[in-house]
């Protein structure tokens, strides 16, 4: 998990997080689970977040870096996480990617790993934006365009999983600013990878449009609530101009 000043968000998303490594525990109890969490030049209180959280929790890694890079922090976290378990262990790990505004499902890590075991060697998963603040017309053209459906042709570094040897084989993210994780998806790709799409472990992410990646979720919601408003305001206009007495015309 990249981290970037989330001090709103990271507490919830790190508490999600927990939620799925014990529901996993109750069903796959001889699984280990490591969570390690890459602060990336942070000046607000992500760290202080951080630290307690694994403080109180076991097998949580907390790294520091100052790339102020999206695939640079995702690369780093699992450099760590491969280095903590040694690559002797690549074939039979699997690594589920999300991010520090974001909200995983509590059988999150039991579905990756039911993918894993199916011999899938990649997995994407899908997104939700959360309702909370978010334009209500936003969030229906959210809808609208990203049906609930399987197979689909996203890509969220939100949800993602792939297995560590796939990972590796492929390079790895590389250091983007945004767009990272696509870039992964078409390595592994390109290298005969099996992949399968998901919308069966939904992930509640930020509905913010102030991205902080300068093309990534925040970016698009951005550009979607332009294209929202200008419809509505298009809308609007010809039910004016549908309005209009017989025989006459606006202007």
């Amino acid at each position: 998990m990249p981290v970037h000043n989330e001090e709103y968000h990271l507490g919830a998303a790190l508490s999600a997080l927990a939620a799925a490594t014990e529901a996993l525990a109750r069903q796959r109890p001889s699984v280990a689970v490591g969570l390690t969490v890459v602060l990336d030049h942070c000046t607000d209180r992500s760290a202080e977040i951080a630290e307690r959280f694994a403080g109180a929790h076991a097998g949580v890694r907390v790294v520091r870096r100052r790339f102020r890079n999206a695939g640079a922090s995702r690369a780093a976290g699992v450099a760590a996480a491969i280095r903590h378990l040694g690559s002797e262990l690549l074939e039979s790990t699997w690594l589920a990617n999300t991010d520090a505004d974001s909200q995983v499902p509590e059988d999150w890590f039991v579905r990756q790993l039911q993918f894993a075991d199916a011999g899938w060697d990649a997995v994407l998963g899908s997104v939700e934006p959360d309702s909370e603040g978010m334009d209500p017309e936003l969030l229906r053209s959210w809808h609208l365009r990203h049906p609930r459906e399987e197979r689909h042709g996203n890509v969220y570094g939100a949800n993602l999983g792939v297995r560590a040897s796939a990972y590796r084989q492929a390079g790895g993210f590389p250091p983007l600013l945004s767009s990272e994780d696509r870039a992964l998806v078409e390595r592994l790709r390109r290298r005969g990878f099996a992949i399968t799409a998901t919308d069966s472990m939904r992930v509640v992410t930020s509905g913010r449009t102030a991205s902080r990646a300068p093309h990534g979720f925040g970016a698009y919601l951005r550009v979607l609530g332009v294209e929202t408003a200008a419809a509505l305001r298009a809308a609007e206009a010809g039910d004016a101009a549908g309005q209009l007495p017989a025989g006459s015309c606006p202007g």
